[in-house]
């Protein structure tokens, strides 16, 4: 594949060669940084893990190098946080089964411009080597800017594709912002209940964050039981973990729809519903 990075870089923990590794895709998760993906796409990794027809390829857009450290790594350079980021990533996909990992490597500013062509380039490339059925990102009311960035560059990628190329969902995922508040009836509600081990090995190779000072683990591990917990209000929990999603379909299959107004009707529907609850209740 033809990055525009040469220090990006595709890896594929079974071996298996890169043109049929990537081919052999079914769920495609785009994420600003490493464990990004861990956090946000834990449902699509349990559901291809040790499936003969269906595997999970990751993508970290950035290169990782401004993240916060503390502890062992409060030293390292930037560079030298990229290099321990990476090898976190790896192990990852390793533990997680990935058909591949790839690291684009591109620093964030350049991802937040919306004028540089090279994140979608490059998302592109991989959209059409892998064909996914499913694409899983950063959603529009994420707080993190790369993040959003990440999200509107996979949507400009999307629309780059003729219908026929298109997966048949594009969802986007928590990780800066819980999904809790949306109305259940707009919630891809993703279920979390098994491989509880699996979801808490993925997320603690990622010792530079976690020794670092941020418990991304034991964070993302809680939001997943207080969502199941906390879903249906009477009635016993039908799961132990749940994580919730915003359908971004729509957006890659209409270039018509602004972004900001379709972020924007879930926000007003959340209004509605808080507003006609209070109102019965007076």
């Amino acid at each position: 594949m033809n990055f525009h990075l040469n220090t990006a870089e595709i890896y594929i923990p079974d071996d298996a060669p890169e043109e049929k590794a990537l081919a052999r895709t079914t769920h495609l998760c785009l994420a600003a940084h490493q464990d990004d993906i861990e956090i946000m796409a834990a449902q699509p990794i349990i559901e291809c893990y040790q499936q003969k027809d269906k595997w999970f390829t990751g993508v970290v857009v950035t290169d990782g190098r401004g993240s916060p450290r503390n502890g062992i790594y409060e030293n390292y350079s930037d560079d030298e946080m990229r290099l321990v980021r990476f090898k976190e990533q790896r192990k990852a996909a390793f533990v997680g089964d990935f058909a591949a990992q790839i690291m684009l490597d591109i620093p964030s500013k350049v991802v937040k411009d919306a004028s540089r062509p090279e994140p979608v380039d490059d998302i592109v490339e991989i959209l059409r080597a892998t064909k996914p059925k499913a694409v899983y990102t950063h959603n529009l009311a994420d707080k993190h800017d790369t993040h959003i960035g990440v999200a509107l560059r996979v949507i400009e990628a999307l629309r780059k594709l003729n219908p026929a190329e298109r997966p048949e969902r594009v969802v986007g995922c928590e990780v800066w912002r819980a999904l809790d508040w949306m109305v259940d009836s707009d919630k891809v509600v993703m279920d979390l209940s098994h491989h509880e081990n699996l979801q808490a090995a993925l997320l603690g190779v990622f010792d530079s964050q976690i020794a670092g000072g941020k418990r991304y683990d034991l964070a993302s591990m809680g939001r997943r039981r207080a969502n199941a917990t906390y879903f249906v209000s009477h009635g016993v929990d039908d799961a132990t973990g749940l994580s919730y999603g915003m359908d971004m379909t729509p957006l890659m299959n209409d270039a018509n729809i602004n972004p900001l107004e379709f972020v924007r009707e879930f926000i007003h529907r959340f209004e509605r519903d808080v507003c006609e609850r209070v109102g019965r209740m007076r």
